[in-house]
């Protein structure tokens, strides 16, 4: 940055444009990829707190040293552009103790957007909440509860999402699979903290969904490849183990770690009857999934037929459906019949993502939703926001789609785990026993059925770690969903309990 625009930085909301490009097709053909970036300030008041921040919104060039064969290295390869948006608190902050916090969403193909402008940024999506949506054209407020308070945070876009694309001559598809992937975000976090002089930093990463399979591939990846250890990882929405949501004829557990989210539905659309709470409805479902549930289950045809009637009866009873639809699934109702059928008589469906949330479809006959209307409920306003807020708020301009969720990474290789399920909790794990300092918060939605709360549950409790590391997880759960920061009430709750975490991690709580 120049001297004046050094100057001009000083002054609140001023934008900057270090240097940014509209296309590829502006450079000329001789020129290497470069990083393009704009520079904005901005300030909110946060609590009574003024804040005021600086804003590096653009694309950092990711090469790839290249060796010889024999091992000698013949200089480095510009393979990728990786879009991010990172924010510094103004004002005087020791790097030693200031928290900065790697932020990312899962898909696999989704970009950051969700976490940057739902939960954790100092902007926030207007959109409402199930039964209540704001309708377009959307709007953007400030975040009363940005993590920014505590920490400063980098949103990172992987390769073909948000505004990250391969270079020149690249292969998209080199990027697409989960080693690359933890590859490729490892080494952008490696490269943006030298640059930042943030090594002494305490370090947090923060994942959602498949976010959260990437973050604990790059607990193992940071530590052993950059020896790079971290402070905190936080996983929202949590699948370390994707054995559990496999329903896949023969494989039962699923069914039994579902059960208690199928409950918590069938309970906020009115369909247990009686004055129970959520709480007591939790715990009867936990207890009968691990229980009568799962051994009827593993007994199979074994099963006697009264036992298999008072079984399909208890199901019934604590999830909303008919006893002979139970019976006539062999008591194994998949997610997706469970979607369509809870509100069938009311020709609706419930979402995966937030089972709050319900739609129409063209056949209430079906047997499973046309959409889910939980992603179609923040898909637009979402799109809307991040589209206005990075041009018009953040100067970063590119004819570049913003690919808020895209299929274009698929398919998607896990060609690590041929012939078995993923499973990234034993890298988890090792990486906790290396680094005895290294916490990790856990949070889940009850509603949520892409990572349904007792699945990440029974990750936990295989997850092998020593008794005397077990103090250093924290589990936290909300009355909402995958996205729980679309329910205001959640969005307080997990702002209060991130910050505790930060804290905590940081070795000041």
């Amino acid at each position: 940055m120049s001297d004046e625009q050094e100057k001009q930085a000083t002054e609140p909301g001023t934008e900057v444009r270090v240097k940014v490009k509209t296309g590829e097709r502006d450079r000329p053909e001789d020129e290497k990829p470069r990083d393009e970036v704009s520079v904005t300030r901005h300030r909110i008041t946060v609590g009574g707190r003024e804040l005021a921040y600086t804003v590096t919104a653009g694309t950092m060039v990711l090469a790839e040293e290249k060796h010889a064969k024999d091992g000698e290295s013949e200089g480095v390869k510009p393979r990728a552009r990786v879009f991010f948006v990172a924010y510094a608190l103004d004002g005087e902050h020791d790097p030693r103790t200031r928290p900065v916090t790697f932020s990312f969403n899962g898909g696999p193909g989704s970009s950051s957007v969700w976490l940057h402008l739902g939960l954790l940024g100092p902007r926030r999506v207007v959109m409402g909440d199930a039964g209540a949506l704001t309708g377009p054209p959307y709007d953007l407020t400030d975040n009363d509860f940005t993590l920014l308070t505590h920490s400063d945070l980098v949103f990172i876009d992987p390769v073909s999402t948000g505004y990250s694309r391969v270079t020149e001559g690249e292969k998209p598809g080199d990027f697409h699979g989960f080693q690359k992937d933890i590859e490729s975000v490892g080494d952008f976090i490696r490269l943006w903290t030298s640059r930042a002089g943030r090594w002494l930093s305490p370090k947090f990463l923060i994942g959602e969904s498949y976010g959260t399979t990437r973050a604990a591939g790059l607990s193992g990846y940071l530590q052993e490849r950059h020896g790079l250890f971290l402070n905190g990882i936080m996983l929202i929405s949590s699948i370390l183990d994707f054995s559990t949501v496999d329903f896949t004829p023969g494989h039962d557990l699923p069914y039994i770690v579902h059960l208690p989210t199928a409950a918590a539905t069938a309970w906020y659309h009115g369909k247990l009857g009686g004055e129970r709470s959520l709480n007591d409805v939790l715990r009867e479902a936990e207890a009968f999934a691990d229980g009568d549930y799962a051994r009827a289950l593993h007994l199979g045809p074994r099963l006697s037929e009264e036992e298999q009637r008072v079984v399909a009866e208890r199901y019934a009873a604590l999830t909303g459906l008919d006893v002979g639809f139970v019976r006539r699934n062999n008591l194994r109702v998949t997610l997706a019949r469970f979607c369509k059928e809870l509100l069938r008589d009311e020709g609706r469906t419930v979402g995966r993502l937030d089972s709050r949330f319900t739609g129409l479809d063209r056949d209430s006959g079906g047997e499973a939703n046309e959409y889910d209307p939980s992603l179609s409920a923040i898909l637009g306003p979402y799109t809307a926001a991040m589209n206005h807020y990075v041009r018009t708020e953040l100067g970063f301009e590119s004819d570049l789609p913003y690919e808020i969720l895209t299929m274009r990474v698929r398919p998607w290789s896990y060609k690590e785990f041929e012939n078995k399920h993923v499973r990234v909790s034993d890298t988890l794990r090792k990486a906790m026993h290396q680094n005895e300092h290294l916490k990790v918060l856990v949070a889940s939605g009850y509603f949520d059925f892409a990572t349904p709360y007792h699945a990440t549950r029974h990750t936990l409790d295989h997850l092998g770690l020593d008794p005397s590391l077990r103090g250093n997880v924290r589990e936290v759960f909300y009355e909402a969903g995958h996205m729980m920061y679309v329910h205001r009430p959640s969005l307080e709750r997990q702002y209060a309990d991130l910050v505790e975490f930060v804290e905590w991690g940081a070795g000041r709580g």
